[in-house]
């Protein structure tokens, strides 16, 4: 039996490749394949979806705040209230560098409505700083994942267990299910590991840099100043569960990764229940990127950070050429093929400060 051509494969394990493809089949009435094992459940947290970031361009807080309020209205319809939760994250600097950054930051924070406020030292590490963002909504990973997949079935979107994919050139992907082959005309790499794992390597962007990364679980502990920290001039994320274990992922190794946990614990490091070691995307300016590699291939969504879900909405728009004015504005100063040296994106970024030296 011949199966029709899909419009878009999205690609990718994370809450904003499930948005994406679901925005596109159901809004957009795109016919969609959706290839990406779960995320959530079987393995240590390597990202989070938070909707505070170091972000220093106020385009992009506008658009955070607007994607926000737009990501949760369509979470609370399709998965619940359960999908998130209103945390006080605390973002911590310890260079001139990464304190003049922070400063910078919560005051781009603040001209959007944003409340902010200075952490006590006491309840940091040793020579940090740190603000509280008030109010900021993490997305329950473990519990909109299951949601989405099911919204994802409900709006047309295909999810299929690929055997093989192949992504050409063109973008075009070609995948393999139960001896059949399936076909899309256009990819959408939507996470780290699927760009590292499909991107075609004669089209590797300049702009973009791999760089070791790490991911740490310990047991239940006494409860951190806040479920979330990050060290901004790290790029290091602590992020304590419900359970009140500490996950850890962010750029470097394992005993410098330790070594920084054991900082923020106050030099009691509960015992270890998983650790990992993975590669992880950043761009040389700092800056999310998107669109086609070489201006005909795969669509790539690299460096978003924390805040890549509440993106979804304006990003499945831009992809199927309905984007608002700002929106393809904001989207289109950030493609993959931008000259680094001349745009006016860049953002402030993380230095590698826990690899290995």
């Amino acid at each position: 039996m011949n199966n029709p051509i899909a419009d878009f494969a999205v690609i990718g394990s994370n809450s904003l490749a499930r948005l994406v493809a679901g925005l596109l089949a159901g809004t957009h009435k795109r016919r969609v394949l959706f290839i990406g094992a779960s995320q959530a459940s079987y393995r240590l947290e390597r990202s989070m979806d938070l909707s505070a970031a170091p972000i220093t361009r106020p385009e992009t807080w506008s658009l955070l705040s607007e994607g926000t309020a737009e990501t949760l209205r369509l979470l609370a319809r399709i998965v619940g209230r359960g999908a998130f939760r209103r945390i006080d994250p605390i973002l911590t600097a310890s260079t001139p560098r990464a304190e003049e950054a922070l400063s910078h930051i919560r005051h781009m924070a603040m001209e959007f409505g944003i409340a902010t406020e200075p952490t006590a030292p006491a309840r940091l590490p040793s020579n940090h700083v740190g603000v509280a963002f008030r109010d900021a909504v993490c997305l329950q990973s473990s519990w909109i994942e299951p949601g989405l997949d099911a919204w994802n079935d409900k709006v047309g979107v295909e999810r299929i267990a690929a055997e093989s994919v192949f992504v050409d050139e063109d973008g075009s992907v070609r995948v393999i299910v139960r001896g059949e082959e399936r076909m899309a005309r256009q990819a959408v790499l939507a996470d780290d590991q699927s760009i590292i794992a499909h991107l075609p390597p004669g089209q590797w962007p300049a702009l973009l840099q791999r760089r070791p990364a790490v991911a740490l679980m310990t047991a239940p502990l006494r409860p951190l100043p806040t479920p979330v920290l990050l060290d901004i001039g790290l790029g290091l994320y602590v992020h304590q569960q419900t359970e009140g274990g500490i996950a850890l992922h962010g750029p470097g190794d394992f005993s410098k990764a330790r070594r920084q946990l054991e900082a923020i614990l106050g030099g009691t490091l509960a015992s270890r229940v998983g650790q990992s070691m993975f590669q992880q995307l950043a761009t040389s300016d700092g800056a999310p990127t998107f669109g086609r590699v070489a201006k005909a291939g795969a669509d790539v969504i690299a460096n978003t950070g924390s805040i890549g879900a509440f993106l979804a909405p304006a990003l499945a728009r831009w992809l199927a050429g309905e984007a608002k004015t700002h929106e393809a504005e904001w989207f289109g100063r950030r493609l993959i093929t931008r000259d680094v040296s001349t745009n006016l994106v860049s953002e402030f970024a993380s230095a590698p400060g826990i690899s290995a030296s």
